[in-house]
């Protein structure tokens, strides 16, 4: 669609070199919005960030959209001055966007008008300023981009930090300061949810689940409005992990933030490799060879297998089956793993994908392991877990059912993954827009109709199946060869201009958009977390349901905490 011509008077093409899309005038962005949504058919918002422009007098906020029915997406992007930061909000046409403009608002300053709870939602209440502006400095500020001179190659530091905390000590003893975020929270829950209809006099209940207990898998809190044991209405809590992973991404050179990113989902490193480097890749314009193609999809696969083993195994856990269904699974898993020590190094922080390809390549033994495991033991042993848990009446009485989002409910909240599949849309983006050589392989997108928990189970279960059936496909077909293109470089030069690179993680649709300038550092590096994201229907599947459903309905999300913090 030409919006161009739609819109003539505030729609031009974004005509900068190395970048695409539309700039919008904002007081249109919401009629743009709707014709792509209602007309166009981009019925799925995948990504929403900021962008400061600094020394120029602009923030950029870039909207990425997609039809769920495949193909190439669109991207708006609308501009407004640093000094009155000021967007309507799009939460009542694509409520998917809710959570990202929380975060938009929190990092940047950016306000988005008609916003629903406009609240910070990585950092505290009492934070002074918004740490991804350009002009922003922490306490112990020392340079913007790394390496640092205080550490490389003289490691001095040149003079005391020049920032002093800006909350005194004494505001942080004991009693000496209290947050306005518990009591924001609360007014919101209480505020939607509305007063008691019965003329009974009672009052709800709010109750907290986390941040410090082992059902919310972290440091990751749940504030429920409670009427009895039912849910009224709920709110997640996050950021008690939030470390500013793309602040720090900003200032690390393009090849520093590889190791990086397996700090996201630190159960799925080189699925975070696979993202960030076809971003990279597609800002410098090359392709990896076909050797390292199929050895990055056979990789992400069995991470797929690792996270999902990991996932169901601890989905038991908080239904009660305390540990035994998870050494199950865990069992598997490690031999997985194993695999994974033996081709990268490391058993969790893998860091082996690079621009162009990989840091080396597989050896015959290795390959031989791979095949083993796929064709010989994985199958069973998911087909003996599928026998002990999927007929299981404890497991259906405490799923099926339960946490019901709807097909239209999970696209607006842009659910994305097991969720989104298993609420009837069949979204994978190895299938609607595929990358690397996942065209090449025959393999179905696991999809159930129920919208409950047990069907988020039984689409993780699918899909191992799916992973195991690609990667028998790619170890047929394995190429000699190369994998990598030319010399490694340790210090690329990558081209101005922006690229989102996007791959089918295992919680689901995992982005990143990043900007160049030409220079070693990325000067834009955001995370499209589906961690983050998915749980912005949470209270959708919650409302009406016991405060015991609450755990399941968080166990089947799958959230990692490393990933929905950042």
């Amino acid at each position: 669609m030409n919006l161009g011509e739609r819109f003539p008077q505030g729609v031009v093409r974004d005509e900068r070199p190395g970048y695409s899309g539309w700039i919008v005038d904002s007081s249109l962005l919401p009629n743009v919005a709707q014709t792509l949504r209602r007309e166009e058919g981009f019925d799925y918002l995948s990504s929403v960030t900021g962008v400061d422009y600094l020394p120029e007098d602009l923030f950029e906020t870039v909207y990425h959209v997609y039809r769920t029915g495949g193909g190439p997406g669109e991207i708006i992007k609308v501009r407004t001055p640093r000094g009155r930061p000021v967007l309507p909000s799009l939460t009542s046409i694509y409520p998917g966007a809710e959570f990202q403009e929380r975060e938009i608002w929190d990092l940047f300053g950016i306000q988005f008008d008609g916003h629903p709870d406009l609240r910070r939602i990585l950092l505290w209440e009492g934070f002074s300023g918004h740490p991804l502006r350009k002009d922003w400095r922490e306490p112990m500020y020392e340079e913007e981009t790394k390496p640092f001179g205080a550490r490389w190659p003289e490691g001095r530091r040149n003079g005391p930090p020049d920032r002093a905390f800006t909350r005194p000590a004494d505001a942080l003893a004991p009693g000496g300061w209290e947050a306005d975020d518990d009591r924001a929270l609360y007014a919101a829950l209480e505020n939607e949810a509305g007063g008691r209809p019965e003329a009974l006099q009672t009052e709800f209940l709010m109750v907290n689940l986390g941040p410090q207990h082992p059902s919310t898998h972290g440091v990751f809190r749940v504030a429920a409005l409670l009427d009895g044991e039912t849910v009224v209405n709920l709110k997640p809590v996050m950021g008690y992990l939030h470390r500013c992973h793309e602040k720090i991404g900003e200032r690390n050179t393009f090849p520093g933030n590889i190791p990086f990113t397996d700090r996201l989902d630190y159960l799925t490193s080189l699925s975070n490799n696979f993202g960030y480097v076809l971003a990279v890749e597609t800002l410098m314009g090359i392709r990896p060879p076909e050797r390292a193609e199929y050895l990055r999809v056979i990789l992400a696969e069995l991470t797929r297998i690792v996270s999902h083993l990991w996932s169901i195994g601890f989905l038991l856990n908080d239904l009660g089956a305390f540990f035994t269904p998870a050494l199950y699974a865990i069992e598997e898993r490690e031999l997985v793993v194993d695999i994974f020590e033996a081709v990268t190094g490391s058993r969790m922080m893998c860091n082996f994908f690079r621009f162009g390809g990989l840091a080396r390549d597989i050896d015959a033994g290795t390959v031989e392991a791979i095949r083993a495991l796929v064709e010989e033991r994985l199958p069973g042993k998911v087909d003996q877990l599928d026998a002990y848990l999927t007929g299981n009446e404890i497991v259906q009485a405490r799923c099926a059912g339960v946490g019901i989002l709807p097909r239209e409910k999970a696209l607006a909240y842009s659910a994305a993954g097991p969720v989104l599949r298993a609420s009837g849309v069949p979204y994978d983006v190895r299938k609607a827009e595929p990358y690397s050589v996942y065209d090449r392989f025959e393999w179905d997108v696991a999809c159930r109709g129920g919208c409950d928990v047990y069907d988020r189970y039984l689409v993780r279960m699918d899909e191992i199946r799916q992973s195991i059936r690609i990667i028998r496909q790619a170890l047929r077909a394995l190429p000699a060869g190369p994998v990598q293109t030319g010399k490694p470089q340790f210090q690329p030069r990558v081209p101005p201009g922006e690229a989102y690179g996007r791959v089918e993680g295992p919680k689901g649709e995992l982005g990143f958009y990043v900007v160049s300038t030409g220079r070693p550092n990325p000067w834009r590096y955001h995370v499209r977390a589906p961690s983050f994201i998915n749980l912005t229907g949470m209270a959708e599947m919650c409302r009406g349901g016991k405060v015991a459903d609450v755990v399941a309905v968080l166990g089947s999300i799958d959230i990692i905490l490393g990933e929905t913090d950042r």
